[in-house]
């Protein structure tokens, strides 16, 4: 079980958060100790508000007298209502909150059924209660948890991950938006690409495209970007989400910067030129696209291919997961562009390799040197380019040691998290 523990200044945010929940039947007040409620046993944000006015009054110095607690059990735990509350509790009384007045709600709205506790971290006489050593007694605590209720253990690396796990969106699932902030927020931090090209073929990878739009405000024209789920098909599948939704690092603007950034990146970088030998080594060798893909996939590169309605191939894009670099055929090369694929592909004409030492940067690296276990990326490119019947359906293997995960986040969650974290920028008084 993982804890997560945040502090803020308003009480009405953290409240809010949860009983928009709770209103939209994704979660539930499962507990609450010294709060106010109806005669029928049911709340209303402001019941729920005036129970922590007191406490609120009588701070004294506390910047961020705001406690929003949530814990979160592994996935595969199965966890009782009662079990729910009596952790709850016991995790209050031994960080030092037993006598404070909290709310528990248990959120059911991700496939990590977990509760979120909301007090506050000054007493009755407003006087702060200790958070030293936090984290260390509430790793403590939450080990206890584990084995009275015989619950997984979080390792480490649980409780701080480095890195997500990304995984492609099943609409068929649901919470749609969810699934798609696990990708979108987190690619750019992992992957170098220099064009909006280059981000949809990554982002196809994921089940996703993005469509840049635009627009005008009060005569100021504006620019953006939405983001739609493919089905299995790879056609659009339901309404679009705005880039917004899911952060600064989803949106235009930021995008253009990595754009740039990645350019300079790529400049210095010899991963271009190992790509670039790894694709033309396995082109000499190949019979055609089927082979093509089905190599570069062994030496951990997806091959994305944008074809037109009369089967033209204007688009080939390369993603070589090892060094997380994303580019275009015409980047690499002329005899690697969409039209030399397209007079091999199409009319059997195989563009000319030039003949070149096997220097290491044009080996074929051994899969077992780069890849750590069988993984698949699905080799597909949005509603351009589907995986071929003929080969293993079972696609989805690859990549799974070299990408990070995300299963089981709530954006929503880390964004409000990350919103109570930040300083509040406070006015310097008058002299």
């Amino acid at each position: 079980m993982i804890a997560k523990i945040s502090r803020g200044i308003s009480l009405y945010g953290a409240l809010a958060y949860n009983y928009q929940k709770v209103e939209k039947q994704k979660a539930q007040v499962l507990f609450t100790q010294k709060i106010i409620e109806s005669p029928d046993g049911s709340y209303s944000l402001q019941q729920l508000s005036r129970s922590f006015e007191l406490h609120l009054l009588a701070n004294r110095k506390t910047e961020k007298p705001i406690l929003h607690i949530s814990l979160n059990p592994d996935p595969k735990d199965t966890v009782s209502d009662a079990d729910f509350e009596n952790m709850a509790q016991e995790y209050m009384k031994q960080m030092g909150y037993a006598d404070q007045p909290f709310a528990v709600f248990k959120h059911n709205d991700i496939d990590r059924t977990h509760i979120h506790i909301v007090s506050v971290c000054v007493d009755e006489d407003g006087r702060k209660i200790s958070d030293k050593f936090e984290k260390r007694r509430s790793m403590a605590v939450c080990r206890t948890l584990e084995k009275q209720y015989g619950l997984k253990v979080a390792t480490e690396q649980n409780e701080n991950p480095k890195s997500p796990v990304f995984k492609p969106i099943n609409y068929k699932e649901g919470d749609i938006k969810s699934q798609m902030a696990s990708v979108v927020r987190h690619l750019p931090k992992y992957y170098q690409f220099q064009t909006f090209g280059a981000y949809n073929a990554l982002l196809s990878l994921f089940k996703i495209t993005a469509e840049e739009v635009k627009g005008e405000y009060n005569g100021i024209p504006k620019m953006g970007l939405v983001y739609f789920a493919l089905n299995d098909k790879g056609e659009k599948a339901g309404h679009p989400f705005k880039a917004s939704l899911f952060g600064k690092s989803a949106g235009l603007s930021q995008l253009q910067s990595h754009y740039e950034q990645s350019r300079i990146k790529l400049k210095a970088s010899p991963a271009k030129g190992s790509v670039k030998g790894r694709i033309e080594s396995i082109m000499q060798t190949a019979s055609g696209e089927s082979e093509f893909k089905k190599k570069l996939l062994e030496q951990g590169i997806n091959v994305v291919v944008r074809r037109n309605d009369t089967g033209r191939i204007y688009g080939v894009t390369f993603i070589d997961h090892n060094s997380k670099t994303v580019c275009n055929g015409s980047e690499l090369g002329k005899n690697l562009s969409a039209n030399a694929f397209n007079d091999w592909w199409n009319n059997g004409t195989k563009a000319d390799l030039p003949q070149k030492e096997n220097t290491s940067s044009q080996k074929i690296i051994p899969a077992e040197d780069t890849i750590s276990e069988p993984h698949r990326l699905p080799a597909f490119s949005g509603k351009e380019d589907m995986p071929d019947s003929r080969q293993d359906n079972n696609i989805f293997e690859a990549f799974g040691s070299l990408l990070p995960q995300a299963q089981g986040e709530d954006f929503q969650e880390t964004a409000f998290a990350n919103q109570m974290k930040r300083k509040d920028k406070r006015r310097k008084p008058k002299l």
